[in-house]
């Protein structure tokens, strides 16, 4: 049982003042309804849409792991790109994703036994299914985070600092990772908690964590090729770009908007958290209020719309169909939640 520390009791005044989402609508009637927070950045940093509470404190889950890489990155970490992109992955748990964790841990004379994450079946529905055929049970490899684990001890071994307990948030390389994670958003976090896997948490705002996107994305867009002068940020972006099966794995929706909108860079989180960031340092950000998984695309798509992106190519991840008998009897799909009023900076009245 949970200490009262551990479970507050919150007023209603203290919640996120989230607004409607995404509906599910079963033949014309509103079915379910997603709450959630949005936000939409222009190139320049100001804001171009934005929904509920963005400003409101909140867990990135694992769409913080690209800001985590880019800290391994200025830390010496060298990796091929495929398996860069892995450090930043919630990987599916394929025979690729395995292997591809293995091979950071050779590169630098590790192994599985280095890891303290969590253990868990591999991520994919498909993945998961193999893996359960062939007599698999949860492991430290096929957890989905399996990659950035590996790519942190390599982190600890290039720089001298003790492999063991590099989790704790005193160690080095999560002193780093704060550190960068305080850079790339401009954001000093606003609590500290522990992830699904074991690593530090840091409690952020969608517009903080839209920035570090957009960062992220430009900095791939203007690296001009140059191996000697490539920054972090760039290295990571184009890592995720070019293999986004990486990060995330054959019939997933992150897997695909990448393909579909070419230099975007683009993370998922648990509990209904998507970012992504674009060539020209425009970004989005999305919290789904229940942690729905299925409300994430559509809610970003439609971002993607109001900064005037052209989001035709995104249609087969924009909505789902809902089911009736095996036949389409509705459909998921964005609310209007992005007024002409909603074109300014909200203000944060959760704070």
């Amino acid at each position: 049982m949970l200490s009262p520390a551990l479970s507050p009791a919150l007023s209603a005044a203290a919640l996120p003042r989230h607004t409607p989402l995404v509906t599910a609508i079963r033949d014309g009637l509103v079915e379910s309804v997603h709450y959630g927070s949005a936000i939409a950045l222009k190139a320049d940093g100001t804001t171009a849409a934005a929904a509920g509470a963005p400003l409101a404190p909140f867990y990135p889950r694992s769409s913080l792991k690209p800001l985590q890489a880019v800290a391994m990155v200025r830390a010496g970490l060298e990796l091929p790109a495929d398996l860069l992109a892995l450090a930043a992955a919630s990987h599916s748990g394929g025979a690729k994703h395995r292997q591809g964790a293995l091979r950071i841990l050779e590169q630098y004379g590790l192994s599985v036994s280095d890891f303290e994450n969590s253990r868990d079946l591999p991520y994919g529905a498909g993945e998961r299914e193999e893996w359960l055929r062939n007599g698999g049970r949860s492991t430290q490899l096929t957890q989905n985070c399996s990659g950035k684990h590996a790519a942190m001890v390599a982190t600890c071994k290039i720089n001298g600092w003790p492999v063991k307990g590099y989790l704790d948030p005193s160690h080095p390389l999560q002193q780093l990772v704060a550190r960068t994670v305080l850079d790339l958003t401009d954001e000093a976090p606003l609590a500290v908690s522990t992830d699904g896997c074991g690593t530090p948490l840091f409690a952020l705002t969608l517009q903080g964590m839209a920035r570090a996107f957009g960062v992220i994305a430009k900095a791939a867009a203007d690296d001009d090729g140059g191996a000697a002068s490539q920054s972090a940020e760039a290295a990571v972006g184009l890592a995720m770009q070019g293999h986004p099966d990486m990060v995330a794995g054959e019939g997933r929706d992150v897997t695909a908007l990448m393909r579909l909108l070419p230099g975007s860079v683009a993370k998922d989180g648990f509990e209904g958290v998507q970012l992504v960031g674009l060539p020209d340092g425009a970004a989005v950000a999305v919290k789904i209020s229940d942690g729905g998984d299925r409300a994430r695309m559509p809610a970003t798509v439609k971002l993607l719309d109001a900064l005037g992106l052209d989001t035709t190519p995104l249609t087969s991840i924009a909505t789902a169909p809902v089911l009736g008998g095996g036949h389409q009897v509705g459909l998921l799909q964005a609310a209007d939640f992005l007024p002409q009023s909603s074109m300014s900076i909200p203000v944060n009245e959760a704070l």
